[in-house]
């Protein structure tokens, strides 16, 4: 008789825990209802970059520092012309975090080519605002 009650006593006290359990975890049809809160870009990130000129040609090329190692870098060059002279628009565009990732600061390559005069000076944007750069 003591061994039967003792059996129904663990047996209430399991299926209490378990259906604690599933109740209280996370479903995964209750993550699409959480809606993301993209962050804004507290600073423009650092620029270093070297310019390599050849045959009319800028051949740009360098590291920006990214938020995190996932982030994807898009760098595109064109020629701006001025009263005087012409000049070379580097943009940068990185995109927000979409996704899980270690928020470690990455240095991400980039490269970018454009057709301009030798001494043409390079303005450098992330997206859209201008950068602080170190030409090497």
């Amino acid at each position: 008789m003591q061994t039967r009650r003792f059996w129904a006593a663990a047996g209430i006290i399991a299926i209490i825990i378990i259906g604690g359990f599933a109740l209280s975890v996370p479903h995964t049809r209750d993550f699409g209802q959480i809606a993301r809160v993209p962050q804004p870009a507290t600073s423009t990130p650092a620029v270093a970059y070297t310019d390599t000129y050849r045959r009319g040609t800028h051949a740009i090329s360098g590291t920006v520092l990214a938020p995190d190692a996932c982030t994807t870098v898009t760098a595109s060059a064109t020629t701006t012309a001025a009263a005087s002279s012409t000049a070379i628009a580097l943009s940068i565009e990185i995109p927000l975090d979409s996704g899980v990732c270690l928020q470690l600061p990455t240095k991400i390559p980039f490269s970018a080519t454009v057709s301009a005069p030798k001494n043409a000076p390079i303005t450098v944007t992330v997206n859209g605002t201008v950068a602080t750069t170190t030409a090497s």
